[in-house]
């Protein structure tokens, strides 16, 4: 074949450019995009003047490539397609936003009808609501800005949710900490803190006990006894970032419980822990798990909410499931995917899913090959735990050569996975550990 001359060689080397100057040019095209949508989202002005900054930054970079223009089609198609897709997602944001002022909205009202009705004027209720989740106060004493009388009259109305510290402990290995809280009447629940590089997260019990029946949890040992109020919940974040004196940053609700199972005081936890009028956490920063219960992962697509969504899965078959976690009797993977499903195309937010490895149970090679055919095409993440045994149950830790050969298999088969840093292994940091040690100590009192 003849040899390129001079000239097409420059043309090769000026299409390269091109091309490279093209795709560039897309890629701070989606950047911007991506920050016009955070300044959508933004609920503060410091949040969005960052995201303006940020814009700006970029729009002057699209200025400045001006050497080589980029080609018609390419500039038609793509700019097109960014603008539908910018449009789309500030519209849902903006409603997402919309939904989620309306439920704090909707708090602060309370309040505001509670003074109204004893003659106080409306602004109190934003003084007492700062008060309550932003300064995180323990009592209307606290409360300097309100006058001495008005406290008075709140105290004979109201009471303070104010968990008891009965126990902490403290890994020796990573600086996890679990706490054991009483409530006011007499119950206790776990929380656990830990530190990763993206921040303090907080791990938090939905209910006092457990009805799931879960046979690798001591959560479910014991049974269901209540469950927690809004307020509890709240109280677990606001006690652990005084305690701890450092800033919480994300929200697991994890613990003890099935949160699907109180569900009413699960979404008014959400949207609290949420307002920027208190602690101002991200929907995004904040993960919910459930065991399947498929009627409300289907009413959870709809709340409007941008939490990430885990789903405790444990097999990759109903019959393997079934010897694990009874609710799979209920529901079956197919409805249960289905509903997932649908709560990724309304939020966009990416699934996770839980594996906890039982030795000998679900463990196998073939299990995780049967996994990668299941949750193939998924924008997911699995998430293997390695099952911290509870002498109750029997369950056993798989071996850590077949944990890695679990991952292994899910990664050749292009599957997201992790598998889950071990926090706080020294100090019985697995749901329902602690409880379940604290009361079997009760019961030897008595």
């Amino acid at each position: 074949e003849p040899e390129d001359t001079g000239a097409e060689k420059l043309s090769k080397k000026e299409e390269a450019a091109r091309r490279k100057e093209e795709a560039e040019r897309q890629h701070i095209l989606e950047q911007r995009h991506r920050a016009e949508l955070a300044a959508a989202q933004a609920k503060n002005d410091k949040q969005r003047a960052k995201a303006e900054a940020e814009i700006a930054r970029l729009n002057a970079e699209l200025s400045a490539r001006s050497q080589y223009a980029p080609s018609p089609v390419i500039q038609t198609d793509n700019s097109a397609l960014v603008k539908a897709q910018m449009e789309a997602e500030l519209a849902r944001a903006q409603a997402k936003n919309d939904v989620e002022r309306a439920r704090a909205d909707a708090e602060l009202a309370k309040i505001r009808a509670e003074l109204a009705a004893r003659g106080e004027k409306e602004f109190r209720a934003a003084q007492i609501y700062e008060w309550l989740h932003k300064k995180l106060c323990g009592s209307f004493d606290e409360m300097t800005n309100i006058s001495l009388a008005l406290r008075e009259k709140c105290k004979e109305r109201f009471s303070f949710c104010n968990l008891l510290k009965v126990d902490c402990k403290e890994s020796a290995l990573d600086g996890t900490r679990k706490y054991l809280f009483g409530l006011a009447d007499g119950n206790v629940v776990e929380s656990v803190f830990m530190r990763y590089h993206h921040g303090n997260s907080v791990c938090i019990s939905s209910q006092v006990g457990c009805r799931m029946g879960c046979t690798f949890c001591a959560s479910t040992l014991g049974g269901l006894t209540r469950n927690l109020a809004p307020s509890e919940m709240l109280s677990q974040v606001y006690e652990i970032q005084k305690l701890t004196g450092e800033r919480i940053h994300n929200v697991v609700v994890m613990g003890t419980g099935e949160p699907f199972d109180n569900y009413d005081n699960l979404i008014r936890f959400l949207k609290m822990i949420s307002d920027d009028r208190g602690l101002n956490i991200s929907g995004r920063n904040v993960t919910v798990s459930t065991c399947g219960i498929v009627p409300r992962i289907r009413q959870f697509g709809g709340e409007g909410l941008t939490c990430n969504l885990a789903l405790s899965l444990h097999a990759p078959n109903d019959e393997v499931r079934a010897m694990l976690m009874p609710v799979a009797r209920r529901y079956p993977l197919a409805e249960i995917l289905a509903a997932m499903d649908d709560y990724y195309g309304k939020t966009g937010r990416r699934l996770t899913f839980e594996y906890s490895l039982v030795d000998g149970v679900n463990d196998k090679a073939a299990l995780a090959r049967e996994l990668s055919l299941l949750l193939r095409g998924r924008n997911c993440l699995v998430n293997l735990i390695p099952v911290n045994p509870v002498k109750e149950r029997g369950c056993r830790r798989s071996r850590a050569g077949n944990i890695e050969n679990f991952k292994n298999i899910l990664e050749k088969n292009r599957i997201n996975v992790t598998i889950r840093r071990e926090m706080g292994s020294d100090i019985d940091a697995a749901c329902g550990q602690l409880r379940k040690s604290y009361m079997d100590r009760e019961v030897g009192r008595e």
